[in-house]
């Protein structure tokens, strides 16, 4: 069984990493592609999905059409071998952004659902 360091790195209560499931890992890995901005992780600048520079785009159906494909390719890019991305829905309201994934881990067969608002 592998440990799952968690994210943001913390220590535990025992004076160890702190470690999470494989579950909360696997959301901890999503949010950590959404959120990083390419060109922002000096030894892959390539990595990430730029979700947060959308923030500042006008707010539209075509901007949510837009972000979908992108996090959706950015998952399978990074995190095919984790993850399949079942489906991305990704809502405009008002000046938020709500990305939902669903995904199911490969290693184990689990469905889960995670949200990000913006």
């Amino acid at each position: 069984m592998a440990t799952n360091v968690g994210y943001p790195y913390t220590i535990s209560g025992r004076g160890r990493t702190a470690t999470t499931s494989d579950d909360a890992h696997a959301r901890d890995l999503i949010e950590q592609v959404l959120f990083t901005a390419p060109g922002e992780r000096v030894n892959r600048p390539d990595f990430g999905c730029g979700l947060l520079q959308l923030v500042f785009a006008p707010n539209s159906a075509d901007l949510a059409a837009a972000t979908q494909f992108l996090v959706q390719g950015a998952l399978q890019q990074w995190l095919g071998d984790v993850l399949t991305a079942e489906a991305v829905t990704v809502e405009a309201n008002d000046s938020s952004l709500r990305v939902t994934v669903q995904y199911v881990l490969r290693r184990t067969g689990e469905r889960s659902t995670a949200e990000f608002t913006r």
